[in-house]
């Protein structure tokens, strides 16, 4: 029952999608299959966009995360609202850059403002790294779930085999808007689950009611509700709680695919009513943590997956069928979603700002050609990465913002700073990822700023660093030189 209802769902919801997606876009366009033909409304933007925030991450990973940790969890909470206040501010100057320029990719925002093609080199390979980091987490979370409905005979490797196949299957004869239609789908069907069994969850631990749990949590384990939760050792403190979530609230509408979901609406007033109604799913958390605690009342054990997988373990052994077959099928489309959409992004950026300054008189179908085969390459690096892995989805999850948190200086300062150049920004990236990746340079910085989120301070050390070299060489125009490469109006 358990794999007839999630096969049903996942096959039924991908087979929707694909056919939603051909029967809205009859044309076959790298622009259209990447940005949805840039006409996407309030309802399926809203569903897009919190695709993006309501994933494995989010109902995997921070449930594993509270019943490891305990309040440590919270950082959901506050990272979710902190990002839809920036977005209210950010998303429209970076949808009507796109909309005025004919921008289809992240790299080609800053090709065209900064004037610069070895910019936008950099700015794709970037945010390439950062995209196949959180594929990971999409694949990590899709495996656990093939293990779990197939049997653990078949092997780690093999499930995240499986697990990017179906990722591949689905975005390969999709596109943007197919995206769109499963993650409404999967939003209303695991806002559904979540609290359907949190509704139920306080008989399975003997408790009266939800707030409940909570008091019995915190009399079985009295850390469990603030900082540093229950393993002070592991320094998740307050300090980390705020540098954390500032990090992630930074970070969010910098990654690709987000640029490219900005791209995709079909108005300023969309964006902005997304913005104001978005941080209503950080109460869906309250929902997730109640169950991360739940199950460690009932002293759930997951035996492969590590927290990764405490929500999967404890809903089998505490729901019938039927409903561990509902929650893994929308689980499933937590992962495929999301991880569809980055693969998608993925491929455009490398086809459009790797291949084509490369081979300027590429075609728009040779295009869409190379940007599918890419992901394929995508695909089996972010697998090699899962392989061996074991990291939380939440430590991956704070791993890509750091990395991707290395532009966030760069468009903050296009839209805030006239004089803000090439140069400036590219001496920022060096100096931010000198402090993010150079062992010893770490080091030093952790302890110089303990407990704070790595990825903050090299956002600091990059800001830094490019508003110095800003202000010591004059505006954008006089350093473009001949690498100047601005954008086409219409791409």
């Amino acid at each position: 029952m358990i794999l007839a209802l999630t096969a049903a769902i996942l096959l039924g919801t991908v087979l929707g999608a694909v056919l939603y997606g051909r029967s809205q876009l009859r044309s076959r366009t790298l622009s259209e299959w990447a940005v949805g033909g840039r006409r996407f409304g309030f309802l399926i933007f809203w569903f897009l966009n919190a695709g993006e925030i309501y994933t494995t991450f989010a109902v995997l990973g921070i449930s594993g995360f509270a019943w490891a940790y305990g309040a440590p969890a919270y950082l959901a909470l506050t990272s979710v609202s902190l990002a839809a206040t920036l977005g209210y501010w950010l998303m429209p100057r970076i949808w009507e850059a796109g909309r005025r320029h004919g921008h289809i990719t992240q790299a080609d925002f800053f090709a065209h403002h900064y004037r610069s093609r070895w910019l936008a080199w950099l700015v794709a390979l970037a945010g390439i790294a950062a995209i196949v980091v959180y594929v990971q987490i999409q694949i990590t979370a899709l495996g656990l779930i093939v293990r779990f409905t197939l049997g653990p005979e078949i092997g780690t490797t093999y499930a995240a085999i499986l697990a990017a196949v179906l990722m591949l299957l689905f975005v390969f004869f999709a596109g943007l808007r197919s995206a769109a239609f499963a993650a409404g789908v999967k939003d209303v069907l695991m806002v559904m689950i979540v609290v359907g069994l949190s509704v139920t969850v306080a008989d399975r631990v003997g408790a009266t009611s939800m707030i409940d749990v909570y008091r019995m949590a915190q009399d079985r384990f009295p850390d469990i509700g603030h900082l540093p939760g229950l393993v002070p050792a592991a320094g998740l403190s307050t300090t980390w709680l705020m540098t954390s979530a500032l990090n992630v609230a930074l970070g969010t509408w910098i990654f690709p695919q987000m640029f490219q979901l900005c791209y995709a609406a079909g108005s300023r007033t969309a964006i902005r009513r997304n913005a104001l109604w978005q941080p209503i799913y950080s109460l869906s958390y309250f929902f997730i943590i109640l169950l991360g605690f739940a199950a460690l009342l009932v002293g759930t054990d997951p035996q492969d997956g590590g927290m990764n997988a405490v929500l999967l373990q404890f809903v089998s052994e505490s729901y019938p069928a039927w409903a561990v077959g509902l929650f893994a099928g929308t689980a499933c489309l937590l992962a495929l979603v999301p991880g569809s959409v980055l693969l998608l992004t993925a491929a455009s950026i490398f086809t459009r700002n790797v291949v084509r300054p490369l081979r300027p008189t590429i075609t728009e179908r040779q295009s869409l050609l190379v940007s599918r085969i890419s992901m394929f390459g995508f695909a089996a690096i972010a697998v090699w990465l899962t392989i061996g892995a074991t990291d939380s989805l939440v430590e991956i999850g704070l791993s890509a913002y750091a990395t991707i948190g290395m532009l966030a200086p760069g468009v903050f300062l296009a839209f805030l700073w006239k004089r803000a150049n090439a140069l400036g920004v590219g001496a920022g990236l060096a100096a931010g990822y000198v402090m993010l990746l150079v062992p010893s340079v770490a080091d030093w910085s952790a302890r110089a700023f303990p407990e704070w989120e790595p990825g903050l301070v090299a956002m600091g050390a990059n800001a830094i660093v490019a508003v110095a070299v800003i202000a010591l060489t004059g505006r954008r125009g006089d350093v473009a030189g001949p690498d100047a490469a601005a954008l086409p109006e219409r791409a």
